[in-house]
Protein backbone atom coordinates (compact mmCIF):
# COMPACT_ATOMS: atom_id res chain seq x y z
CA UNK A 1 0.00 0.00 0.00
CA UNK A 2 1.20 3.60 -0.46
CA UNK A 3 3.40 4.68 2.44
CA UNK A 4 2.42 8.33 2.10
CA UNK A 5 5.83 9.22 0.66
CA UNK A 6 6.45 9.76 -3.04
CA UNK A 7 9.53 9.64 -5.23
CA UNK A 8 11.17 12.61 -6.91
CA UNK A 9 8.86 12.01 -9.92
CA UNK A 10 5.79 11.59 -7.73
CA UNK A 11 5.43 7.79 -7.74
CA UNK A 12 4.24 6.37 -4.40
CA UNK A 13 6.77 4.45 -2.34
CA UNK A 14 4.88 1.28 -1.51
CA UNK A 15 5.34 -0.33 1.89
CA UNK A 16 3.58 -2.95 3.95
CA UNK A 17 3.70 -3.56 7.68
CA UNK A 18 2.98 -7.11 8.85
CA UNK A 19 2.39 -7.79 12.51
CA UNK A 20 3.88 -10.78 14.28
CA UNK A 21 1.65 -13.74 14.90
CA UNK A 22 -0.15 -14.44 18.16
CA UNK A 23 2.18 -15.33 21.01
CA UNK A 24 5.03 -13.13 19.72
CA UNK A 25 4.42 -9.92 21.68
CA UNK A 26 8.12 -9.02 21.97
CA UNK A 27 8.81 -9.85 18.32
CA UNK A 28 11.94 -8.61 16.61
CA UNK A 29 11.30 -5.85 14.07
CA UNK A 30 12.70 -6.42 10.58
CA UNK A 31 12.92 -3.73 7.90
CA UNK A 32 13.21 -5.40 4.48
CA UNK A 33 13.87 -3.18 1.46
CA UNK A 34 14.63 -3.77 -2.20
CA UNK A 35 15.22 -1.72 -5.29
CA UNK A 36 17.20 1.16 -3.81
CA UNK A 37 19.05 0.95 -7.15
CA UNK A 38 16.48 0.95 -9.93
CA UNK A 39 18.48 -1.17 -12.38
CA UNK A 40 18.76 -4.09 -9.93
CA UNK A 41 15.45 -5.63 -10.98
CA UNK A 42 15.85 -8.88 -9.08
CA UNK A 43 16.34 -6.97 -5.82
CA UNK A 44 12.71 -5.88 -6.01
CA UNK A 45 11.35 -9.10 -7.51
CA UNK A 46 12.68 -11.33 -4.73
CA UNK A 47 11.16 -9.10 -2.03
CA UNK A 48 7.76 -9.47 -3.70
CA UNK A 49 8.27 -13.25 -3.68
CA UNK A 50 9.17 -13.20 0.01
CA UNK A 51 6.02 -11.22 0.80
CA UNK A 52 4.11 -14.35 -0.22
CA UNK A 53 5.95 -16.35 2.48
CA UNK A 54 5.26 -14.01 5.37
CA UNK A 55 2.11 -15.76 6.53
CA UNK A 56 4.05 -18.95 7.27
CA UNK A 57 4.93 -19.69 10.92
CA UNK A 58 8.68 -19.01 10.67
CA UNK A 59 8.13 -15.47 9.40
CA UNK A 60 5.33 -14.77 11.90
CA UNK A 61 7.87 -14.73 14.72
CA UNK A 62 8.86 -11.26 13.53
CA UNK A 63 7.21 -7.90 12.89
CA UNK A 64 7.92 -6.70 9.36
CA UNK A 65 8.10 -3.45 7.45
CA UNK A 66 8.62 -4.20 3.75
CA UNK A 67 9.32 -1.87 0.82
CA UNK A 68 10.10 -3.80 -2.38
CA UNK A 69 10.84 -0.74 -4.56
CA UNK A 70 12.54 2.15 -2.77
CA UNK A 71 13.57 3.79 -6.06
CA UNK A 72 10.52 3.63 -8.35
CA UNK A 73 11.84 6.38 -10.63
CA UNK A 74 14.96 4.38 -11.42
CA UNK A 75 13.02 1.16 -11.92
CA UNK A 76 10.34 2.74 -14.13
CA UNK A 77 12.71 4.77 -16.32
CA UNK A 78 12.63 3.94 -20.04
CA UNK A 79 15.90 2.14 -19.38
CA UNK A 80 16.06 1.20 -15.67
CA UNK A 81 18.89 3.02 -13.96
CA UNK A 82 20.75 2.94 -10.67
CA UNK A 83 19.97 6.52 -9.65
CA UNK A 84 16.70 8.28 -8.88
CA UNK A 85 15.09 10.86 -11.17
CA UNK A 86 17.52 13.56 -10.07
CA UNK A 87 20.55 11.41 -10.79
CA UNK A 88 21.37 10.62 -7.15
CA UNK A 89 22.67 7.26 -5.96
CA UNK A 90 20.32 6.83 -2.99
CA UNK A 91 22.75 4.43 -1.33
CA UNK A 92 25.27 7.25 -0.97
CA UNK A 93 22.75 9.80 0.36
CA UNK A 94 22.45 8.76 4.02
CA UNK A 95 23.81 11.08 6.74
CA UNK A 96 27.01 9.31 7.77
CA UNK A 97 29.40 11.39 9.94
CA UNK A 98 31.44 13.93 7.95
CA UNK A 99 29.27 13.31 4.89
CA UNK A 100 29.81 16.83 3.52
CA UNK A 101 33.56 16.21 3.32
CA UNK A 102 33.78 12.47 2.75
CA UNK A 103 31.01 11.73 0.24
CA UNK A 104 31.92 14.36 -2.41
CA UNK A 105 35.63 13.59 -2.01
CA UNK A 106 35.08 9.84 -2.38
CA UNK A 107 32.87 10.40 -5.42
CA UNK A 108 35.45 12.63 -7.12
CA UNK A 109 38.63 10.76 -6.22
CA UNK A 110 37.64 7.11 -6.00
CA UNK A 111 34.85 6.88 -8.59
CA UNK A 112 36.25 9.60 -10.90
CA UNK A 113 32.91 11.42 -10.55
CA UNK A 114 30.98 8.44 -11.93
CA UNK A 115 27.45 9.82 -12.50
CA UNK A 116 25.97 6.47 -11.45
CA UNK A 117 27.41 7.03 -7.96
CA UNK A 118 26.68 10.72 -7.42
CA UNK A 119 25.87 11.09 -3.68
CA UNK A 120 23.74 14.21 -4.06
CA UNK A 121 24.21 17.79 -2.91
CA UNK A 122 23.53 17.03 0.77
CA UNK A 123 22.65 14.02 2.92
CA UNK A 124 18.97 13.09 2.69
CA UNK A 125 18.49 15.50 -0.20
CA UNK A 126 16.16 12.95 -1.85
CA UNK A 127 12.62 11.96 -0.82
CA UNK A 128 13.41 8.26 -1.20
CA UNK A 129 16.39 8.28 1.17
CA UNK A 130 14.44 10.50 3.56
CA UNK A 131 11.67 7.91 3.62
CA UNK A 132 14.12 5.14 4.54
CA UNK A 133 15.71 7.36 7.20
CA UNK A 134 12.34 8.36 8.68
CA UNK A 135 11.13 4.76 8.62
CA UNK A 136 14.19 3.69 10.62
CA UNK A 137 13.47 6.43 13.16
CA UNK A 138 9.76 5.59 13.47
CA UNK A 139 9.68 1.79 13.04
CA UNK A 140 12.89 1.27 15.06
CA UNK A 141 13.95 -2.00 13.42
CA UNK A 142 16.15 -4.48 15.23
CA UNK A 143 17.71 -5.49 11.89
CA UNK A 144 17.64 -4.19 8.31
CA UNK A 145 17.80 -6.42 5.23
CA UNK A 146 18.64 -4.54 2.03
CA UNK A 147 18.60 -6.46 -1.25
CA UNK A 148 20.89 -5.58 -4.17
CA UNK A 149 22.54 -7.23 -7.19
CA UNK A 150 24.74 -8.43 -8.92
CA UNK A 151 27.83 -9.23 -6.77
CA UNK A 152 26.52 -12.61 -5.58
CA UNK A 153 27.64 -12.24 -1.94
CA UNK A 154 26.46 -11.20 1.51
CA UNK A 155 27.74 -7.96 3.02
CA UNK A 156 27.19 -6.93 6.62
CA UNK A 157 27.60 -3.92 8.89
CA UNK A 158 26.71 -3.81 12.54
CA UNK A 159 27.27 -4.96 16.09
CA UNK A 160 26.32 -8.65 15.88
CA UNK A 161 27.84 -11.77 14.30
CA UNK A 162 27.55 -11.57 10.50
CA UNK A 163 25.87 -14.39 8.59
CA UNK A 164 28.22 -16.86 6.96
CA UNK A 165 25.85 -17.73 4.14
CA UNK A 166 22.27 -17.44 2.91
CA UNK A 167 21.65 -20.18 0.36
CA UNK A 168 24.61 -20.10 -2.02
CA UNK A 169 25.51 -16.53 -1.10
CA UNK A 170 28.63 -16.41 1.07
CA UNK A 171 29.72 -13.61 3.39
CA UNK A 172 32.32 -11.41 1.69
CA UNK A 173 32.58 -7.82 2.83
CA UNK A 174 32.11 -5.47 -0.14
CA UNK A 175 33.31 -2.27 1.50
CA UNK A 176 32.28 0.77 3.52
CA UNK A 177 31.17 3.85 1.60
CA UNK A 178 30.34 7.39 2.72
CA UNK A 179 26.58 7.81 2.72
CA UNK A 180 25.66 4.14 2.36
CA UNK A 181 22.83 2.57 4.34
CA UNK A 182 25.17 -0.04 5.79
CA UNK A 183 27.60 2.62 6.96
CA UNK A 184 24.85 4.82 8.38
CA UNK A 185 22.69 2.22 10.11
CA UNK A 186 25.12 -0.58 10.79
CA UNK A 187 28.16 1.37 11.94
CA UNK A 188 26.69 4.58 13.33
CA UNK A 189 23.19 3.64 14.50
CA UNK A 190 24.21 0.15 15.70
CA UNK A 191 21.34 -1.45 13.79
CA UNK A 192 22.62 -4.58 12.01
CA UNK A 193 22.36 -4.29 8.22
CA UNK A 194 22.60 -7.35 5.98
CA UNK A 195 23.13 -6.47 2.33
CA UNK A 196 22.06 -9.36 0.12
CA UNK A 197 23.78 -9.11 -3.26
CA UNK A 198 21.99 -11.44 -5.67
CA UNK A 199 24.18 -12.88 -8.45
CA UNK A 200 22.24 -11.35 -11.35
CA UNK A 201 20.34 -8.06 -11.65
CA UNK A 202 18.05 -9.36 -14.41
CA UNK A 203 17.43 -13.04 -13.64
CA UNK A 204 16.19 -14.34 -10.31
CA UNK A 205 17.78 -17.40 -8.73
CA UNK A 206 15.75 -20.62 -9.06
CA UNK A 207 12.74 -20.86 -6.75
CA UNK A 208 14.50 -23.38 -4.51
CA UNK A 209 17.38 -20.94 -3.98
CA UNK A 210 14.96 -18.06 -3.33
CA UNK A 211 13.47 -20.22 -0.57
CA UNK A 212 16.87 -21.23 0.83
CA UNK A 213 18.05 -17.62 1.07
CA UNK A 214 14.80 -16.75 2.86
CA UNK A 215 15.00 -19.66 5.30
CA UNK A 216 18.67 -19.04 6.10
CA UNK A 217 17.94 -15.35 6.66
CA UNK A 218 15.13 -16.10 9.10
CA UNK A 219 17.32 -18.57 10.98
CA UNK A 220 20.20 -16.10 11.25
CA UNK A 221 17.93 -13.33 12.55
CA UNK A 222 16.44 -15.64 15.16
CA UNK A 223 19.85 -16.83 16.40
CA UNK A 224 21.88 -13.63 16.24
CA UNK A 225 19.78 -10.46 16.48
CA UNK A 226 18.91 -9.34 20.01
CA UNK A 227 15.66 -7.47 20.52
CA UNK A 228 15.98 -3.80 21.35
CA UNK A 229 15.28 -3.18 25.04
CA UNK A 230 11.61 -2.43 25.60
CA UNK A 231 10.59 0.40 27.89
CA UNK A 232 9.02 -0.87 31.08
CA UNK A 233 5.40 0.11 31.63
CA UNK A 234 4.88 2.52 34.50
CA UNK A 235 2.63 1.16 37.27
Amino acid sequence: MPSGAVSRNGFPILAREIAAGQGHRQALKVLLIGGIHGDELTASSIVFKWLELMQKPAAQEFQWKVAPVVNPDGLLAAKPRRMNARGVDLNRNFPTPNWQQDAPRYWAKVTASDPRRYPGSAPLSEPESRWVHDTIEQFKPDVIISVHAPFGVLDFDGPVKPPSRFGRLMFNRVGVYPGSLGNYSGLHKDIPVVTIELPNAQVLPPDAEVQRIWQDMLGWIKRNVPAAPKLAMKP
